[in-house]
């Protein structure tokens, strides 16, 4: 019989622990909170110092009585749930059902599950930290006086299903903000002027930068004219060439919003997947001999701290592949203003588990995910790259032309990993021929081209979660919930994978914005996350935290519930009628996204998704025309509109022409830098500009 009882959240995570502790000890996964405050009411007096009423979860009583039943079986029990907030507040709500000792030392922590923290963290168990535990409660307390409040507001005075909360509304206000910019942007006209040069054969690209010594700003097509006449005949004098050595560090390891902004870019992965994926990393993956192991550590943290020994034994795996010049004695990154620093960055448990040597032991998606985590943290602890760099300055009668170019001296972290961007910028060496001042070179084509500034850009999950952080919105383990929130209450929707509010996430912002102005400010909400790392550090107490915020809010709160406005949402007709009844079909938004649905609902339930003919015969039937559906996952394919007599899919985008070479089905293939035609039949390609 088992002498100690451990209490995790997952069961994965619950075989992983077991078969490093041994058979003196069961663990069993409680499946996240057994205890919650009720859905059905509001669960916190407000008139009794905001005392909350917590109950057992429905559906986890089951779960509940077989910890019970194991517990009086041990002679003592550990709570081990996740190293966070929500962690100490599972284990504190377990203590309080399972009638253990919440000051006695019950609690063990560990940052990655590997046998040695494991082992480790036994030596050291604790009580149960009440500050973090009051910082959770705040949080959902929170939250819920602002939920429970404003949202049945909602349902009254606009329609039935929607929410309201902290975070989730001050995210939408900035998506709403970015919207109205780009609308109201204003294109400003700008020109460029670029030309070819040949030195000995060998072209290179210039820009113009000054005239006479001045520079000009470029802002029609006259100012142009001007620059271009000053230009006496093709050749260019070589007046200076600047060469440097410059450095370039790597980045810093993971953090929760870095590892969610590099995932998108880098995988496409939305930051709730991101998220999913890392879990199942962090608990552990069967890798064969070795059994079931952790392969990252705990994946909610602000922080870049790396412990000494995973430093080390980095530093040793680097030597190894690629020799000791390779390797970095700098420090960890810096701790931001608003990191808690309660963790180490997102990095693998053991350098040594390289990609290739776990890929057959992981899905795809874990792989990729896995091999990112891994390149990030191993090029971070790598010596910075060295890049020759080059500028030359080409002059013809005071009109001067700057070619600048750079290649890798050294590779450094570079030869492992280069960190994405969200501008698409090419980081490619761009090599100059070998120029020396005094020397002459020839144009061979100027070309001035005109252009528009253009608006800011959408918000892609990636630059919203980089904005959030840096505005001090959330914290990691809120933002994929976040941003799945708005989605899902359709007040946004995702075109091109970019942001965009809905009618109703307007008009959702705009009776907040008018009656609860403070809810949704940005240096509000940075504020009270303050407030509850202060709650979590235990210098401040979070009722006085909740009662500050509430006795204004109520006063907001009767206000609205006397004088906001009912407002009604025209459903947009959708230009046909219903096959059912021959009443009017009309747009809906629901989870996935825009569907069809018949006006006359109750009584008529049908329901349509949205396609879009590509103007391409069925190859298949040769009847139905081609249309472009979403998959639930939101991904785009093509399919017959006579579906289902006909079963005709395709994932790439089917083209109107057939092949030259065999007349079958040609098909778009779309990789970040090209675009392919290529034929479903043969091996005929073509390569689109």
């Amino acid at each position: 019989m088992a002498d100690y009882l451990v209490i995790v959240e997952s069961p994965a995570k619950a075989k992983t622990i077991e078969k490093y502790l041994g058979k003196k000890y069961i663990v069993k996964a409680s499946m996240g909170h057994l205890r919650d405050l009720p859905k059905s009411q509001m669960g916190v007096d407000v008139k009794n110092d905001f005392e909350p009423r917590y109950i057992t979860i429905r559906g986890k009583g089951p779960v509940l009585k077989d910890l019970k039943a194991a517990a009086k079986k041990v002679k003592k029990i550990y709570l081990a749930a996740d190293p966070d907030r929500e962690g100490e507040a599972i284990a504190w709500h377990l203590a309080h059902s399972l009638e253990i000792d919440d000051q006695s030392d019950c609690r063990v922590v560990f940052n990655e599950i590997t046998k040695q923290a494991i082992k480790d963290s036994f030596k050291r168990p604790r009580k149960i930290n009440m500050d973090l535990v009051d910082a959770q409660q705040a949080r959902r307390i929170l939250d819920r006086l602002v939920g429970y409040n404003i949202s049945p507001l909602l349902w009254k005075k606009v329609k039935k299903g929607l929410s309201a909360g902290r975070v989730q509304t001050v995210a939408l206000r900035l998506i709403v903000e970015r919207e109205k910019e780009i609308q109201n942007f204003k294109p400003e006209e700008y020109w460029k002027i670029k030309a070819i040069f040949n030195k000995n054969g060998e072209q290179f690209e210039a820009s113009f930068f000054e005239l006479n010594g001045e520079k000009v700003e470029l802002s029609n097509e006259e100012t142009v004219k001007d620059v271009l006449k000053h230009i006496k005949g093709d050749s260019f004098d070589i007046t200076s060439v600047q060469k440097k050595e410059r450095k370039r560090n790597p980045a810093v390891p993971f953090t929760t919003s870095s590892l969610q902004q590099e995932a998108a870019r880098k995988l496409n992965f939305r930051a709730r997947k991101t998220m999913m994926m890392a879990q199942q990393l962090y608990e552990g993956i069967d890798i064969g001999k070795e059994g079931t192991a952790g392969l990252i550590t705990y994946m909610r943290t602000d922080s870049t701290r790396v412990a000494d020994v995973a430093k080390n034994e980095a530093k040793d795996y680097i030597t190894e592949q690629y020799g000791s010049k390779f390797t970095s004695n700098r420090t960890s990154g810096k701790k931001s203003n608003n990191a808690q620093d309660a963790h180490e960055a997102v990095r693998p448990t053991s350098t040594m588990r390289d990609p290739k040597t776990v890929k057959p032991y992981l899905s795809r998606d874990q792989y990729r995910l896995y091999k990112l985590i891994w390149e990030r943290f191993v090029a971070s602890q790598m010596a910075p790259a060295i890049m020759d760099t080059i500028a030359v300055n080409l002059d013809n009668n005071g009109v001067r032309f700057r070619a600048n170019g750079s290649k890798v001296k050294f590779p450094g972290f570079m030869k492992v990993y280069v960190e994405g961007n969200d501008d698409n910028k090419n980081d490619e060496d761009k090599i100059l021929p070998d120029l020396k001042e005094g020397d002459a070179v020839k144009t061979e084509e100027i070309e001035p081209s005109q252009h528009f500034t253009q608006p800011p850009p959408r918000y892609s999950e990636a630059r919203l979660v980089k904005t959030m952080e840096e505005l001090g919105i959330g914290r990691p383990s809120t933002y994929a919930p976040t941003l799945d929130t708005i989605q899902r209450r359709g007040y946004v929707a995702l075109d091109a994978r970019k942001f965009v509010p809905t009618e109703l996430g307007e008009i959702v912002l705009e009776l907040i914005l008018e009656f609860f102005p403070e809810i949704i400010n940005v240096e509000f909400t940075a504020e009270m996350e303050t407030n509850l790392d202060h709650i979590e550090e235990g210098t401040e107490e979070w009722k006085k935290i909740i009662d500050a915020f509430y006795k204004e809010f109520e006063k907001k709160l009767k206000v609205a519930e006397e004088e906001m406005k009912e407002v009604e949402i025209q459903d947009e007709p959708a230009g046909e009628k219903c096959e059912k009844c021959g009443s009017e079909m009309v747009f809906k938004m629901g989870r996935y996204g825009k569907f069809m649905a018949c006006s006359n609902f109750p009584d008529c339930r049908n329901t349509k998704p949205i396609v879009k003919d590509i103007g391409v015969k069925c190859p298949k039937c040769n009847e139905g025309n081609i249309v472009e559906r979403k998959s639930k996952k939101r991904r785009i394919f093509y399919g017959c509109d006579r579906f289902p007599k006909c079963d005709f899919v395709s994932w790439d985008k089917p083209i109107s022409r057939p092949c030259p070479k065999c007349e079958s089905m040609l098909v778009e293939k779309k990789s970040k830098k090209s675009t392919t035609i290529q034929c479903t039949n043969c091996d005929y390609k073509e390569k689109q500009n």
